[in-house]
């Protein structure tokens, strides 16, 4: 069985699009924008007929930068950072995919997301290591580490529809136009020649 961590952004929707997991995993967490996230995985996994597992956990007051409404740290190398988030989620998420009989959890990392160090093929490969080694043996993949987001929604051919349900404001519920992830989607909408 393979699950996917869906956040509701152009770059899962896409993989949930291409890969067409069995179970769905979104995670809300203490980010400010997870109800818009939460609806539009919901709206997505309806749309493609996955099962979708909602899991909430508040980790609010171990977050930074944008997603926790705070300041950025030194450390981080954008606004955007949120300390050992990826591992964070991909963990949970991992701990949830394994009872429900998954042997790979995909996530939506893309060639950009490597300016942090938990969005390069480097931490891929170590995450999955890690959690494979582990009881279970439930392995980590990111088909779409290799693209940029605009390519992979090119090659997966994916539904305007499905594109227009997306969320990808790291501040708000509602899209700022002002973030990384606000100017990442406008970004892709420019290269896809999307009005």
């Amino acid at each position: 069985m393979k699950g996917i961590l869906l956040s509701g952004g152009m770059d899962s929707t896409t993989l949930a699009y291409l890969e067409q997991p069995d179970i769905a995993f979104n995670i809300n967490y203490g980010q400010l924008p997870a109800k818009a996230e939460r609806e539009a995985s919901r709206k997505i996994c309806r749309e493609l007929n996955i099962k979708l597992i909602e899991i909430n956990i508040d980790c609010s007051s171990l977050g930074s930068g944008d997603l926790a409404g705070k300041g950025k740290l030194e450390v981080g190398a954008e606004s955007d950072w949120w300390p050992y988030r990826n591992q964070l989620l991909i963990t949970l998420a991992a701990t949830k995919a394994l009872t429900q009989g998954c042997k790979e959890l995909i996530i939506g990392t893309v060639a950009s997301d490597s300016y942090h160090k938990d969005g390069s093929p480097e931490f891929i490969d170590r995450i999955s290591a890690l959690i494979s080694f582990q009881e279970g043996g439930l392995i980590i993949t990111a088909p779409g580490i290799k693209y940029s987001a605009s390519d992979l929604i090119k090659i997966a051919k994916l539904p305007p529809q499905l594109l227009a349900m997306t969320h990808s404001c790291h501040k708000a519920n509602l899209p700022c136009f002002e973030c990384r992830g606000c100017n990442k989607h406008q970004n892709t909408l420019d290269d896809l020649e999307v009005l």
